[in-house]
């Protein structure tokens, strides 16, 4: 089963608010009667007393100390930037794995957490932006991949790794080889938009997607890895339930945000060492 954390959180905060309101419109007003009436009984109260009546109940006192903890974090998650960790290798060079990033919540429109409504639009993802969205498959996963198209995009990728956008070959300039997973790989430098980044391709590896032409429809973008040849992203994806002109696509509704920065880099699985700040950076 999922862990859906927005959703605890939210029900933390309203659970805290809520002992916190009950507290200031109905157990408070009753301390203060009892205070007052004490102390028109006594001619000096007693200090210890007072703190008695004074004192708020437990579970009271826990909510009211937690909430506006709680409410900040919410705010922030939901809102401004939210904190992923990169589990695979489909994003390198760009993204390690281990590396810690950070997602602005609010560059592509507000929206309500949990739910994920779009209450506030702001701006739409721009081919070359490294995205964080829910895969359309199954909404609990989290992916991050690189926009290559936007709505009204033809996306072709050809059998010998050359990529298409409306026609127009996506230029890439050879900058380096590094051992691959079957041989060498190759690093690539292209430009999507108005991002440079760099790309990686295996040399003796290439999985043959199903399709090699798409169309994007309105209000979905078209998701690729910068890892290209290990990467499960819109080239690969196929779901009986989704329509078939719709297969590959990220809908606007599933996206959590855009990739910024990385602050941290933890690659080791067990944790034995310490994180490293060597990979700290802005995301291109």
């Amino acid at each position: 089963m999922s862990f859906n954390f927005p959703l605890l959180l939210v029900v933390a905060v309203a659970v805290c608010g809520g002992l916190a309101l009950f507290d200031l419109i109905f157990l408070a007003p009753r301390r203060r009667m009892r205070i007052a009436a004490y102390q028109g009984q006594v001619t000096e109260p007693d200090p210890i007393a007072l703190d008695n009546l004074r004192k708020e109940p437990l579970l009271v006192e826990y909510g009211k100390s937690f909430f506006p903890v709680l409410a900040i974090v919410l705010i922030l998650r939901s809102f401004l930037v939210e904190p992923f960790q990169i589990p695979s290798g489909s994003m390198k060079p760009t993204l390690e794995v281990g590396d810690f990033i950070l997602v602005n919540k609010f560059a592509y429109g507000i929206r309500l957490p949990v739910i994920d409504t779009k209450i506030i639009p702001v701006s739409d993802p721009q081919r070359g932006d490294v995205m964080v969205f829910r895969y359309p498959s199954d909404p609990s996963i989290n992916y991050i991949k690189r926009v290559v198209g936007i709505p009204g995009d033809t996306i072709r990728y050809t059998s010998d790794k050359q990529l298409f956008i409306n026609g127009q070959l996506v230029s890439k300039r050879l900058i380096g080889e590094e051992p691959g997973s079957l041989g060498s790989a190759r690093l690539y430098n292209e430009k999507l938009g108005e991002i440079e980044h760099t790309i990686r391709e295996e040399m003796t590896r290439y999985n043959m997607p199903a399709n090699n032409e798409w169309t994007v429809p309105a209000g979905n973008y078209f998701m690729m890895g910068d890892n290209r040849d290990n990467s499960n992203d819109s080239r690969y994806w196929s779901d009986p339930g989704i329509p078939h002109d719709l297969l590959g696509m990220v809908p606007d509704k599933n996206i959590v945000g855009k990739a910024f920065a990385v602050w941290m880099s933890w690659p080791d699985p067990k944790m034995s060492h310490l994180p490293t700040l060597s990979r700290v950076g802005l995301i291109h």
